[in-house]
């Protein structure tokens, strides 16, 4: 039976805070095309996005300044809140590095990307789980914590191969520039994690996913945008009450 408008008013309202155009597009597109396949034709939640450029946090990720990227996601989110989102969604891991610090002043709550990448992990059973992102990511707390919490081990490629993957991320991918020699390279970098015992690979980073997937990737992926986005569809049609502030329980 086709979902009526008084149920539909009733859905929580999902607030997108975008970073990098090409991640909260495929954020966008994921979240409408798992909502009409829970609600049914053309139906998906009341999504609603803030995307400020990611350039003009740029310097600021070069300098570990925080507090001054703080101000454009924290606007972001910001934005959501006052247009009615009932919780926020961040398509970029290295982003949530600068949101754990601020959560607690932000307006509504969060649905962490890496808890949901964590409870697919948990559910499909896997233990040592590779991890590609920017040089944040790979190396960063946002992950390693999360890993951590869920006894996961956490495996990353060597220094030359992090460095190569960040410049890709940000000088070809977040451009929409996707050269097959690049994705020859991401193939080589999980094949050599596989060799080393990985059972999965997380594609953190928003981007990623534009280019591996799992037709050409030698390991199993966690696609933390897609997942994301869908732990977000799932979430608006639940029960599930939400917190005032904070991060959202799983």
């Amino acid at each position: 039976m086709p979902l009526d408008l008084k149920a539909y008013s009733q859905l929580k309202k999902i607030g997108i805070c975008a970073h990098s155009y090409e991640g909260g597009a495929l954020c966008f597109l994921t979240a409408c095309r798992a909502g009409a396949e829970q609600l049914g034709p053309h139906l998906h939640p009341h999504i609603l996005l803030s995307a400020i450029p990611m350039g003009l946090s740029m310097p600021a990720w070069e300098a570990d300044d925080y507090e001054e990227i703080a101000k454009y996601l924290g606007q972001g989110v910001k934005e959501l809140a006052q247009s009615g989102a009932d919780f926020f969604i961040c398509p970029d891991n290295t982003g949530h590095i600068v949101l754990e610090k601020i959560i607690d002043r932000l307006p509504i709550p969060g649905l962490h990307i890496a808890d949901v990448v964590c409870q697919e992990i948990v559910a499909r059973g896997w233990q040592k789980v590779a991890l590609l992102g920017t040089k944040w990511t790979m190396t960063g707390t946002v992950y390693g914590e999360a890993l951590e919490r869920h006894g996961l081990m956490r495996m990353v490629p060597n220094d030359t191969a992090r460095q190569h993957i960040n410049e890709a991320i940000f000088e070809e991918l977040c451009q929409g520039i996707f050269k097959p020699s690049t994705i020859d390279y991401f193939i080589e970098v999980i094949a050599a994690l596989k060799t080393q015992g990985a059972e999965c690979v997380i594609l953190g980073c928003t981007e990623i996913p534009l280019i591996i997937n799992a037709d050409n990737s030698p390991l199993p992926i966690l696609d933390s945008t897609r997942l994301l986005a869908q732990g977000a569809v799932r979430l608006v049609i639940s029960s599930t009450p939400l917190p005032e502030q904070g991060w959202i329980s799983l």
